[in-house]
């Protein structure tokens, strides 16, 4: 296997386990332990993960870094189609909800197209404008004003006063990071707080967030963990992550990525 094969390989087991170890890479690829060394102290000097004691983890993100949407829709895209696949099974036609900005909300929004009566509060330009250009006549679609940031979501005082006066059945939220203390964050602040006010207008809270997200924060907690009734992430979820997020939410709803069709689904749930 060329060294590019194997760096290769390693990045894609870290992406999936958060965390690798030489003795775990000599056997699975095969090779010695001065070359998968080797690889990683490459790796790592090319800002591709953290070479830590005895192997490496997952690089680190400042806490203010945003990606771009366009750069975010490039990622685990089955995940997220699958999540957002699952997510629309728990709308119902006639329903009052809330969808924020991100990129697996974006995907959920595709599948509202085809659920009739809905009223659609969002803060997401992207979303808002799909929903606009589907024309579906049943559909009511209030776009909050505000800053857009580089995510493009319109966040800030207009964004908040909107969504203070609402009453909402279900607000399904995309998240930046997840972890057991800091909860759901986001590295804007002000969508953090223009996100907190979107989940008290809601009567319940579904969040949409790949496995990639845990362990991630962002500079600003929009809400513990336990304000989630439900959350929607993939089989990519390390089980400590799932028991962490079991004891704080109700539903902990994992979904199978594939290509060409919704995933199986795993239903752990609290108590």
């Amino acid at each position: 296997m060329l060294a590019a094969q194997r760096r290769s390989e390693i990045i894609a087991l870290l992406e999936r386990d958060r965390i690798v170890r030489v003795s775990h890479l000599v056997s699975t690829l095969g090779v010695s332990d001065m070359t998968i060394r080797r690889d990683l102290l490459a790796l790592h000097e090319q800002g591709a993960l953290e070479k830590v004691h005895g192997g490496a983890v997952v690089r680190a993100e400042p806490s203010t870094a945003e990606p771009g949407f366009e750069a975010k829709s490039a990622r685990q895209l089955a995940q997220k189609e699958a999540i957002a696949a699952r997510a629309a099974q728990l709308v119902h036609p006639g329903s009052a909800i809330a969808v924020s900005a991100g990129t697996t909300t974006f995907a959920l929004a595709r599948h509202l197209v085809a659920i009739p009566g809905l009223t659609v509060v969002t803060n997401s330009v992207w979303v808002a404008d799909l929903l606009h250009s589907a024309q579906v006549p049943s559909h009511t679609v209030l776009l909050t004003g505000g800053l857009r940031t580089p995510s493009d979501a319109l966040v800030g005082p207009m964004a908040i006063a909107a969504l203070r006066s609402l009453h909402l059945d279900t607000v399904f939220m995309g998240v930046h990071g997840m972890d057991a203390a800091a909860g759901f964050s986001t590295p804007n602040l002000l969508e953090a707080e223009t996100n907190r006010a979107m989940i008290a207008s809601g009567r319940r809270l579904v969040v949409l967030a790949d496995s990639t997200k845990w362990g991630v924060v962002g500079l600003s907690s929009m809400a513990a963990l336990s304000k989630a009734s439900a959350l929607i992430t993939d089989t990519g979820l390390p089980q400590t992550a799932r028991q962490a997020l079991s004891d704080h939410i109700d539903d902990l709803l994992l979904v199978e990525p594939d290509e060409h069709a919704i995933g199986t689904e795993e239903t752990h749930s609290r108590g």
